[in-house]
């Protein structure tokens, strides 16, 4: 069967810059002249090399080059939810999304059916935005800040489906805390925060702007990789511009005596790109062990979610599906103070 033109723009087979993306979703090359290292495999000039990424982030396929940052490693995060009135959804999403802090904002299906990740340098910047909110929206805002993340790779060979990335060791990088990064760290993850320059020397580019020499750039970036602070430094792509459009939270009310060891369990199935454990918000929001499988196929993805619970002994608990819906806002953590909140 002959491919369709949507199926070959999406597939990496057939596109060549999608599947140079998707071969350097992560450890891209931390050195003075990246591009010539994609370059070289690919049988293609360095500037043909950036001009492909150009057309990716054009076509909004590629949102950026640069870095997946640990949770509550560089700053302070939570995962916010409100009951949205549906005749006041895209109102309430608008003012949500204008406040800078908010980096991923999405209509989901359940009552509670606005969720939205905050991220800011300390947590008194975010609990300052879920205020604002709360004012501005006249609704009550749930605060679900994370206790404890077991999995997050959103990083995964397009062509195969969703295998699950081996790192080097067996264990998952150690929970740092956000005291471990110093300014300096702050200071260049802030600078990445829109990614890398498409140019021929991006670190020296980069280093232009913070005032630093491109070796210092190059050395403190590899740190912030190496100790964990960095989950995974790559091409970040939109996977639901490359149709990866049935994506699922999926939710469990799980004892707390209990939960670590399910969690384990779950996280460790391929199909799973995120699991973590999050503070309940009773009476409103019950659950407190959190899972995303992402798909292209909502009841494919049902299955998944349901086969995993059966398998891991979830079943036996209270729990949701929630589909994402419609996207309002996707976008890089914002980690700098902000200068001011939206009124």
């Amino acid at each position: 069967m002959t491919a369709s033109a949507p199926e070959m723009a999406n597939n990496p087979r057939f596109n060549p810059a999608l599947a140079l993306a998707d071969c350097w979703q992560r450890a891209f090359p931390i050195e003075p002249e990246p591009f010539a290292r994609l370059a070289s495999p690919a049988e293609l000039s360095r500037l043909e090399v950036i001009d492909l990424m150009q057309g990716l982030k054009d076509q909004g396929v590629l949102a950026r080059i640069g870095a997946a940052v640990r949770p509550n490693t560089a700053g302070a995060s939570t995962l916010a939810a409100v009951a949205v009135p549906p005749d006041r959804l895209d109102e309430v999403a608008s003012q949500v999304s204008r406040h800078p802090s908010v980096n991923h904002n999405y209509e989901r299906d359940h009552a509670i059916n606005l969720w939205f990740v905050v991220t800011a340098a300390a947590r008194d910047d975010v609990t300052t935005t879920l205020d604002a909110i709360a004012r501005q929206t006249g609704l009550e805002v749930l605060d679900l800040p994370l206790e404890r993340s077991y999995h997050i790779d959103l990083g995964f060979r397009l062509d195969e489906g969703r295998k699950r990335h081996k790192p080097d060791g067996s264990s998952e990088p150690r929970t740092l805390r956000a005291t471990e990064v110093d300014s300096s760290d702050r200071a260049l993850l802030q600078a990445l925060e829109e990614g890398l320059d498409l140019t021929p020397r991006p670190y020296a580019r980069l280093a232009s702007r913070l005032g630093w020499t491109e070796e210092a750039v190059l050395k403190r970036l590899q740190a912030l990789v190496d100790r964990g602070t960095i989950s995974r430094f790559g091409c970040i792509l939109r996977h639901r511009r490359i149709g990866y459009v049935a994506n699922a939270m999926a939710v469990w009310n799980v004892p707390d005596d209990r939960v670590d060891a399910l969690a384990h369990r779950l996280a460790g199935r391929d199909e799973v790109t995120l699991c973590y454990r999050r503070r309940r918000s009773p009476p409103a929001w019950r659950y407190n062990l959190f899972a995303m499988i992402h798909g292209c196929d909502h009841e494919a993805v049902t299955n998944q979610i349901r086969d995993a619970a059966t398998d891991t002994g979830l079943c036996d608990y209270p729990s949701s599906i929630l589909f994402s819906r419609r996207c309002y806002k996707q976008s890089g953590a914002r980690m700098a103070p902000q200068s001011g909140i939206v009124t």
